[in-house]
C-alpha cells in the first residue's frame, strides 16, 4: 500500500511541476509576444485604409490619363444615354415589357406557367 501512495504522490508532484513550467511559459513567454504581435497587426490595419484609398486615387487618374480624351467622351455619352433611358422607360429597359415577359415564360405549346 505504500508503494501505491508513493507512486500516487510522485504522479500528483510531477502534473503540478509540468502544469507550473507550462503555466510560467505561458505567461512570461507567449503571451507577451503575442501580445507584441497583436498591437503590430492593429498598428498595420489602421495603416491600410489610407494606402488602399491613395492607391485607388492614383490608379484611377494614371488609367485616366492614359485614355484617349475621344473614349472617355464616348463612353460618357453611351452612359449618360443609358441612364436617360434607365429613368425614362424604368426596369422594362432591362426586363422588357410585360408582354415579352410572358413570351419568354411561355412553352413550345403555348402553354402559360400558370395554366401547371
Amino acid at each position: 500500500m505504500e508503494f501505491a501512495l508513493t507512486l500516487l504522490l510522485q504522479a500528483i508532484v510531477v502534473a503540478a511541476t509540468v502544469l507550473l513550467v507550462l503555466a510560467g511559459f505561458w505567461r512570461w513567454v507567449v503571451r507577451p509576444h503575442l501580445d507584441r504581435k497583436v498591437e503590430e497587426l492593429i498598428a498595420a490595419s489602421r495603416e491600410i485604409e489610407p494606402r488602399v484609398t491613395r492607391g485607388v486615387r492614383q490608379g484611377v487618374s494614371e488609367s485616366l490619363r492614359e485614355l484617349p480624351e475621344n473614349t472617355v467622351k464616348e463612353s460618357t455619352r453611351q452612359f449618360l444615354k443609358f441612364g436617360s433611358g434607365l429613368f425614362e422607360n424604368g426596369l422594362s429597359t432591362f426586363l422588357g415589357s410585360a408582354a415579352d415577359l410572358e413570351r419568354k415564360a411561355g412553352d413550345p405549346r403555348g402553354a402559360r406557367p400558370d395554366d401547371y
